[in-house]
């Protein structure tokens, strides 16, 4: 998601990657709560963060455990926000726990593309 909103806010300002400890899939709910704000997240790709290099300016952890940070990065920030994935119960309480990090995720976006 914050790949989504960064690209969304800065254009093409920025390179942005995203990565996780592991590559999985970008989740059917994340692509739902971000389409509610006409973002389309679809065709991103889930990467591992071996995958994405090294030497990034500003790397942004999502993650409230197992942040994985590429080596030789410079600005490292970290945003504790739990795993909208790991929600449990009806699929419209699932809905409303991605909507709770999405939000978040948008506002701390936002400033950051504002500031850098």
């Amino acid at each position: 998601m914050a790949e989504g909103f960064l690209r969304s806010f800065a254009g093409d300002r920025f390179e942005v990657q995203s990565a996780g400890t592991r590559a999985t899939r970008v989740h059917p709910l994340a692509i739902a709560v971000m389409r509610e704000l006409q973002i389309d997240i679809s065709r991103q790709k889930s990467k591992q963060v071996d995958d994405v290099g090294e030497d990034w300016d500003v790397v942004v952890t999502v993650c409230d455990s197992s942040c994985p940070v590429p080596p030789r990065s410079g600005l490292k920030l970290r945003w504790k926000l739990p795993d909208p994935s790991l929600a449990r119960g009806s699929e419209a309480e699932r809905l409303e726990v991605f909507r709770g990090v999405r939000d978040s995720i948008r506002s701390r976006v936002r400033v950051l593309a504002d500031r850098v």
